[in-house]
């Protein structure tokens, strides 16, 4: 007879002590930083319109049209924090613990928002009246999660969400080749850290209360997992232009996002799985494996298209060699991770 399992009540009661411990260890490493520190003010001036300023020109930019579209695409997706706040409160709830660090973690995420269309604005990286319309469209058709209000996918999801937008974020900033961005998209980058450390180690401890029901969940959110801003107008096509660039590519979500947060899960050493728990195993490795073989092919296909262009004297972006993202060693070790050289 299978082990009973723990109710969603059960679980959030159960892991509250976790949630109050890594929320206090959080408040101990998280630095206080200033968004308005980080932007090129100087760089500013009116733009056309009820100022009589000058009007956007993609001369203006000096970041490269996938640089661009990247840039976008990250500020897009924070900007549907209201949505996001509204789904993990209901998940986690306003009381306690749990409350206290749904309302810090919003509080952190609300700068990276204002400090990257501060950028954009002030350096006219991308066309604003665009920008607008953009955000307009993806907070109008909001956020809902695909968890259900299931709390182990709900956390399972944010474990590998968090450091997938970490790499954007770090890898954005590297490739635009502009200093300024990079510098604060590195610091946003260490903030979305120490977000993912917070969910990573709670998911661990919900493998000690209820293992078969979290090997499940962290089943089923690898295998339908999508970024939250797959709801961007155009999303397919901006994602494929990242990716191309090797921004992010399906051989980063495969080795830099997934491997890792399993591998601080010691998925494959967990024990007290029931038969369910057990193929949700099996399911997870052959959808590793999947993934491995997919990303394999695509790098293939891309090496082709490079090779191709190169032949052609055809001037586009530039398609880089993989970006590594890049941690500071301090911000690093502070997260609990090793930092990347």
């Amino acid at each position: 007879m299978s082990a009973r399992r723990p109710t969603q009540l059960e679980l959030l009661h159960e892991l509250e002590p976790v949630v109050e411990e890594n929320l206090e260890r959080h408040l101990k490493v998280a630095k206080e930083w200033f968004p308005h520190e980080y932007i090129p003010w100087s760089e500013g001036r009116d733009f056309d319109g009820v100022l009589g300023g000058e009007a956007w020109d993609p001369s203006q930019s000096r970041i490269s049209e996938v640089g661009q579209t990247s840039l976008v695409v990250n500020l897009l997706t924070e900007d549907n924090l209201p949505s996001y706040h509204y789904e993990i409160a209901n998940v986690f709830g306003r009381d306690g613990a749990w409350g206290t660090w749904v309302h810090r973690w919003t509080a952190e995420e609300g700068r990276h928002g204002i400090a990257l269309r501060d950028y954009l604005l002030a350096t006219r990286a991308v066309d604003p009246i665009e920008l607008e319309r953009l955000r307009m469209a993806h907070m109008s058709g909001g956020y809902e999660t695909a968890q259900e209000e299931d709390l182990l996918r709900s956390v399972a999801y944010v474990s590998f969400q968090e450091l997938a937008t970490r790499i954007s974020h770090r890898n954005t900033g590297r490739f635009t080749q502009d200093p300024l961005c990079d510098q604060l998209l590195a610091r946003i980058s260490t903030d979305e850290n120490l977000h993912m450390v917070f969910y990573r180690n709670l998911l661990e401890a919900a493998f000690k209360i209820a293992p078969s029901q979290t090997m499940r969940a962290v089943t089923e959110v690898v295998r339908g997992f999508e970024m939250p801003g797959s709801t961007i107008e155009n999303f397919g096509r901006k994602a494929m232009q990242i990716a191309l660039a090797g921004i992010y590519d399906l051989r980063i979500h495969h080795d830099d996002v997934l491997n890792p947060v399993l591998r601080a899960w010691k998925i494959w050493d967990v024990e007290g799985l029931d038969a369910d728990g057990e193929a949700a195993r099996e399911e997870l490795a052959a959808l590793m494996a999947k993934t491995d073989k997919s990303a394999s092919r695509f790098e293939d296909k891309r090496e082709m298209l490079r090779a191709r262009m190169e032949q052609q004297d055809k001037p586009a972006d530039p398609l880089p060699p993989r970006v590594r993202m890049e941690l500071p060693k301090d911000a690093a070790e502070a997260a609990g991770v090793e930092p990347t050289a």
